[in-house]
């Protein structure tokens, strides 16, 4: 991947605090990007569609589960950061470097099947919210995915990512929405402040699913990748890790005001839903038109964002674990690997999408979960190469890094353990 040129160049000392404070705003306003893209794209059509049907079915009870989310995120996306910073490298480069060719090839293999039913959740959400709109799915999906490709291709790096912070700032809508369908504010902070747990498959489930959209293994990949392209040196680590933290809070605020919407609305009324796009039509009676149709304005924004980032994540990961050129900033003939493969992606899923019948609320919510199950394997690879010093040098993790990282390995497997065990025990107890 090629990295830009860094243009990000100190200033001289001053004693003035005011030019000292605006010096740091342009610094950081430079730096901006990786993070709180990364962590918008991460509230996609799939994780709308958890965060809604966990919002539906649960009410509040599942709101607990974004606490702990955004700490692990933090934490993880902080690791991503540094570790591209520091190497200059991809993380699925380091991976093959340090694990070999074999092992990285049955990792990417579950990733990039599970990367392709999430870009296929995408175009579902395209396709769902412009229905809404009269727009068929016929149309919308294949001119979506047509723009997407010309953005990729003919766009460099820096103006791609004004886009994207452009559609990161849209998603904003969902907070309006949840404001206008006049929630109980007293039973979200009992929800947050006493958590409900419950050890059924469904709910299990949920919890894994919504942990799984919100901290997805792509991520991991793309966060670095980004990192790389936009050329960060670790003198710029105080100013990236804001980027990262303003980021992650963006992702919790935007996914927090989803499950509200839905559990002020949909839930009392015994509303369910199979997709997101269902939630618009549904919200209609209860919060009003404005509302519901602001939710369906964010579903359309995110599915095109989603439906750019997660294929071209893809690509990066890829393309860089096995050597071959990946970047936005490359032409086709110096990348066509990249490109061929981000092309692929997209076609399989908007092919998927345009079956009739397709099992799109199955395929959404099955692709969160896989992505929980591959979480644990991407996160021991991450925590074993950002504490290696010959990798990392002085900048390997702390003690507090690596006890939330290893939690955070140890709570999913037990999780996916549990989602699998609970149905077996419950057939054998009936």
């Amino acid at each position: 991947m090629n990295q830009v040129n860094h243009t990000i160049d100190k200033a001289p000392e001053s004693g003035n605090n005011k030019t000292s404070f605006f010096r740091n705003v342009l610094i950081f306003l430079a730096i901006l990007g990786p993070g709180i893209v990364t962590g918008s794209v991460d509230n996609d059509a799939g994780g709308i569609t958890t965060y809604a049907v966990a919002g539906t079915v649960y009410g509040y009870k599942l709101i607990w589960t974004l606490i702990p989310s955004f700490v692990i995120l933090l934490v993880v996306q902080e690791m991503n950061a540094r570790m591209g910073m520091v190497t200059g490298k991809g993380l699925a480069d380091l991976i093959r470097e340090n694990f070999g060719i074999k092992i990285t090839f049955y990792i990417f293999i579950g990733l990039v099947l599970a990367d392709i039913g999430n870009t296929a959740t995408e175009f579902a959400g395209v396709a769902g919210s412009m229905a809404v709109f009269g727009v068929s799915k016929y149309l919308s999906v294949p001119i979506t995915a047509l723009a997407v490709l010309i953005l990729v291709i003919k766009t460099n790096y820096k103006i791609a990512e004004r886009i994207f912070l452009f559609l990161s700032l849209c998603l904003l809508s969902y907070v309006i929405s949840a404001i206008l369908a006049k929630p109980d504010w007293h039973q979200i902070t009992t929800a947050v402040a006493h958590p409900a747990m419950q050890f059924d498959h469904a709910y299990l489930g949920m919890v894994l699913g919504i942990v799984g959209t919100t901290i997805a293994p792509w991520m991991q990949f793309y966060m670095q990748s980004a990192v790389i392209e936009k050329g960060l040196l670790i003198k710029d680590y105080k100013f990236a890790l804001w980027d990262v933290i303003v980021g992650c809070l963006a992702t919790i605020i935007v996914a927090f005001f989803i499950m509200v919407a839905c559990a002020a609305t949909l839930y009392p009324n015994g509303v369910i839903i199979d997709e997101a796009k269902d939630v618009v039509p549904a919200l209609i009676p209860f919060a009003g038109k404005f509302a519901s149709y602001l939710f369906g304005f964010g579903l359309f924004i995110a599915s095109v964002f989603s439906a750019t980032i997660l294929p071209l994540a893809t690509a990066f990961y890829v393309c860089e674990a096995f050597g071959f050129e990946a970047g936005i900033n490359k032409k086709f003939s110096e990348a066509p690997r990249f490109y061929g493969l981000l092309a692929f992606i997209m076609i399989v899923a908007v092919i998927i999408i345009l079956i009739p019948g397709a099992p799109l609320i199955t395929i959404t919510l099955w692709s969160q979960i896989i992505n929980a199950i591959l979480l644990p394997v991407v996160l021991i690879s991450m925590i074993m190469l950002v504490n290696n010093k010959k990798i990392m040098g002085e900048h390997v993790n702390n003690r507090f890094q690596n006890i939330i990282g290893l939690s955070t390995v140890v709570i999913l497997i037990g999780l996916t353990i549990l989602l699998v065990v609970s149905p077996l025990v419950s057939t054998l107890f009936k």
